[in-house]
């Protein structure tokens, strides 16, 4: 076969593209542009009426692995996950992200930080609504996951605004941050569950870390395990799960698949 031949063997369709997938732009209250990555259902209507749906932060960096997973598996299939993502093809985009993970900072910074209860109103007002309207969803089997300041936003979101999510998942999540500003919400937390102004029945929180992550992110997440334990008697469920063999940023490659059994698995009921 002659160069001329095997050049013309072939013919460049261009970029992969990802079977039973939809991406939609979405615009927050400031104006900020985001791709939303949608993983269609496959398959019937479960019995509940809706289909479960997972919500993905950092879609760029995770959506894909976590949706053919999901298509590989056919007890998986009935599942809707929409990733969170921003414009461009950087896996992470570390400047948004810093913004709409965060807390308000004492002082400015570079770059900007404080930007969750924005986020975390775009995901309540615009993205979960919009999903609402394109899908029978079961609002009884709604999760967010998150890695590291996404895991952070995640926890944020289950102690500020518990029942937006019915499921937090927050892999290696920065409990360091800010001189850990979550205690506080943690704490608030605890005694609104406790006191039965929160249902815990209707949460459950999923911790998972790697084992080559920094010892202190070990240490921190295993700890507010151990401290979330008590309120399993008021019907929090929690787990945590140490990853074997994976550093900080492996740790959500080697999660997907049980990612997918603790929200479509163990939450059929």
């Amino acid at each position: 076969m002659t160069d001329q031949d095997t050049t013309e063997a072939f013919q460049d369709e261009g970029p992969v593209r990802l079977d039973k997938t939809r991406e939609w732009s979405m615009h927050n209250a400031r104006g900020e542009r985001y791709r939303i990555f949608i993983s269609e259902p496959e398959g019937p209507l479960p019995y509940t009426g809706g289909y479960p749906v997972l919500y993905v932060l950092d879609g760029n960096a995770f959506f894909a692995s976590l949706h053919e997973a999901k298509r590989a598996q056919e007890r998986f299939q009935q599942a809707i996950i929409v990733g969170i993502a921003y414009p461009g093809e950087a896996t992470h985009n570390f400047r948004r992200r810093a913004y709409d993970f965060s807390p308000p900072p004492g002082e400015p910074t570079d770059p900007p930080q404080g930007g969750q209860d924005e986020f975390l109103d775009f995901m309540a007002q615009q993205v979960m609504p919009a999903v609402a309207r394109q899908f029978p969803v079961n609002h009884d089997q709604e999760t967010l996951y998150g890695h590291s300041f996404g895991g952070m936003l995640g926890l944020y979101a289950l102690y500020t605004r518990p029942g937006l999510f019915d499921h937090i998942i927050a892999a290696s999540p920065s409990l360091w941050w800010a001189d850990r500003y979550l205690l506080p919400h943690e704490r608030a937390f605890s005694q609104a569950v406790k006191s039965g102004r929160v249902d815990g029945v209707n949460q459950s929180l999923s911790l998972m870390v790697g084992d080559q992550d920094s010892l202190q992110e070990q240490q921190d997440a295993e700890q507010l395990s151990q401290r979330l334990s008590g309120l399993s008697a008021y019907g929090l469920r929690s787990s945590f799960y140490r990853v074997d063999g994976a550093d900080h940023m492996a740790v959500p490659f080697n999660i997907e698949n049980r990612i997918l059994r603790q929200v479509l698995e163990t939450r059929n009921e």
